[in-house]
């Protein structure tokens, strides 16, 4: 008796540039953890979809990312499991302690890492200041909500710099006074 083994042909499978928007501090994890590693900035607030995208790009980098814990505050829904790289990563939440703008990875072999999660509604001036702020190895770091709450008071909002004429930014309208008459 013959056996028959259908062997599909390979095929060329696109090169798909990483999802994830993420600045990582250059150092391994902060020791004590009252400092932020890096910034990840989603695109939605569907951790569905963006989470498998984050741990996809870090499991390689930090070792296999076995759990996944955030604050449910900004979150909708929170998925019990993703699939990353071919493994099962449990997802978790915490109310009271956890900073509701912080991501708490954990992996087997390099331990804890925490991540600063800026809304995706966030400018992406803003998301590149926050950024670089918490991936910066020389500041001194707070919270993750006290570098958002820092970038959002010192930005002003669209509120702040809509004149309602969109032909006349509020800049100028703010400083205009007719000129003095002779």
């Amino acid at each position: 008796m013959s056996a028959i083994t259908h062997h599909p042909s390979p095929r060329t499978v696109p090169f798909r540039a990483p999802s994830a928007r993420l600045a990582l501090k250059s150092v391994g994890p902060s020791p004590g953890q009252v400092e932020l590693d890096g910034a990840w900035w989603p695109r939605s607030r569907d951790l569905s979809d963006e989470l498998p995208a984050l741990a996809d790009i870090l499991d390689p980098l930090w070792g296999r990312i076995t759990r996944i814990a955030v604050n449910p505050r900004h979150w909708p829904i929170i998925p019990q499991r993703i699939f990353v790289n071919g493994h099962v990563v449990k997802v978790g939440w915490f109310t009271t302690e956890l900073d509701p703008h912080k991501i708490l990875l954990l992996s087997g072999t390099s331990g804890r890492w925490d991540l600063l999660v800026i809304p995706p509604e966030v400018s992406a001036p803003s998301a590149a200041r926050l950024m670089a702020a918490a991936s910066a190895s020389t500041t001194a770091q707070s919270t993750a909500t006290a570098l958002l709450t820092a970038e959002l008071v010192d930005t002003p909002s669209s509120a702040d710099t809509d004149t309602g004429r969109p032909d006349q930014p509020a800049a100028e309208m703010r400083s205009y006074a007719p000129p003095p008459r002779p």
